[in-house]
Parts: structure tokens; sequence; C-alpha cells
């Protein structure tokens, strides 16, 4: 449950080392939040993920975690809910791919549907599941606003994100009135580990901005959180632009 304050106690993080996570639980950690999960693929990077948040002072776990192993998920996250109320779990794990090459090998393209899409419906279906359960929470979902519109450059991405993003819509209405709430994040480019070594694009941003909107965004119990807010305005014009211009966009 919340405290005081009106933050959450608790947090649960699928994609445990993703930056943007990261720098979220930090700053949830600063106003109180004081266990944290951090869910993903044993590596000393989870680990130190780990020890950095403790030494905030929060009392830290991790726990294996596979996006791909969908089979898992269930009995995985299942034993993290039984050992006590999660406030919010912030579903932050996918990859990026590589479209050349994953347009020569399909299996490299279904990899990365399968992480950004068929990974998180499965968890987001089992996390969705025991916060209604337990009555209150709220599951936050990193989306892209690649996945607003496919693009030449990144339409394997951006497929994987508006499968994604489309599903987490349909989840947070089915959910109205349960007392869960869901909310979907929609950064730009993301100054990111990731992303090294990509041209970069407009309204880029980096982890900090976009954990300051989602903390503000669970303040108010927003649905969709634009990263830059400016964003949602530009996106509301390309969506509209005829396909044989909007391919001559160098976006």
């Amino acid at each position: 449950m919340k405290d005081a304050f009106g933050a959450p106690q608790s947090l649960l993080v699928l994609g445990g080392t993703s930056e943007i996570a990261l720098a979220t639980a930090r700053r949830l950690i600063a106003l109180r939040t004081r266990r944290v999960w951090l869910a993903g693929r044993p590596s000393p990077a989870l680990d130190a993920a780990a020890a950095e948040l403790r030494g905030r002072g929060a009392d830290v776990r991790t726990v294996d975690f596979d996006a791909l192993d969908s089979a898992s998920h269930e009995v995985t996250l299942g034993k993290v809910f039984a050992e006590g109320d999660i406030d919010v779990v912030l579903m932050a794990f996918g990859v990026l791919g590589d479209q050349a090459r994953d347009e020569e090998e399909p299996m490299a393209a279904v990899r990365v549907a399968q992480t950004n899409y068929t990974g998180a419906v499965s968890a987001g279906l089992v996390c969705a599941g025991a916060l209604q359960a337990q009555g209150h929470g709220s599951l936050v979902v990193l989306s892209s606003v690649a996945g607003e519109r496919a693009r030449r450059a990144d339409f394997i991405y951006g497929s994987s994100k508006a499968g994604l993003d489309a599903f987490a819509q349909g989840l947070g209405d089915a959910l109205q009135g349960t007392g869960v709430h869901v909310m979907v994040v929609r950064p730009g480019f993301v100054r990111t580990r990731a992303t090294a070594g990509l041209p970069e694009q407009p309204l880029a941003t980096g982890p900090e901005e976009v954990a300051e909107a989602i903390v503000t965004g669970l303040r108010r119990r927003s649905e969709t959180v634009w990263v830059p807010g400016s964003l949602r305005v530009v996106m509301a014009a390309l969506r509209h632009v005829p396909r044989p211009l909007f391919r001559r966009l160098p976006v």
C-alpha cells in the first residue's frame, strides 16, 4: 500500500538492469519506497544494480526472470507476490534488435517480437491478475513512439511495440473499477546503452527524464505518458500524413 506521503512502498521491476527502470527506482526510493524486486536474467549487472539500490536504503531482492520463457512467468512472479503486496510493477524489458539483420534472419525478428510482445503479454497478465487479487496497484508499461506508426527504419521493433501498446491499453480498460491502474509510457529516442552509436533523433531524452515522467504519471494516475510531452502533438500530426509522403520524411 502507499504510505502516508502517497508514495508506493514496494516496486517490482521486470527488466532489472534497464537504465530507465533503475532511474525510476532511485526516484521512488527517494520518495520512501522501501522494498524493491529486480527481475531479470542472472548477471553481474543485475547484482550491481541491486547493490546500488540497497545503498540508497531499500530492501532489494533479485529474481530470475526471462521474458522469453513465458511458461515460467506464473510461477516465478507468483513467488514475488506471495512475499507481500506490490504497489507498482514496472515492465521495462525489451530489445531493439537490428533491423537490417532481422530482415535477413526471420528467427532474429521473431525473437524481437517474442521478447517485446509475447513475453510482455504473458508477464503483464500474470502481474495484472496478482494486482487485481490484492485489490490495488499500478502496472507501468514502457512502450515507445515507434509503435505509433511503422517506419521503414525500424518496423520490426515498431510493430512489436505497437502490439504491446494496444495490449496495455486494452488491459487498462479491462481493469477499470478493480483498483488496478495501468499506465502506458511512450518515450521517444532515449540515450541509453542500447541506443549508443545510433543516430540521435529529434526530441531525444535520457533515462532521468523518462523516470521523472513516470513518477509524475503515477502520482496523477495518468493512463498515457509521452516523453517528452511534445511528442503527443508531433505524433498526432504524423499519424495522418499520407503514406507516400511519410516514406520520404526523415523520421
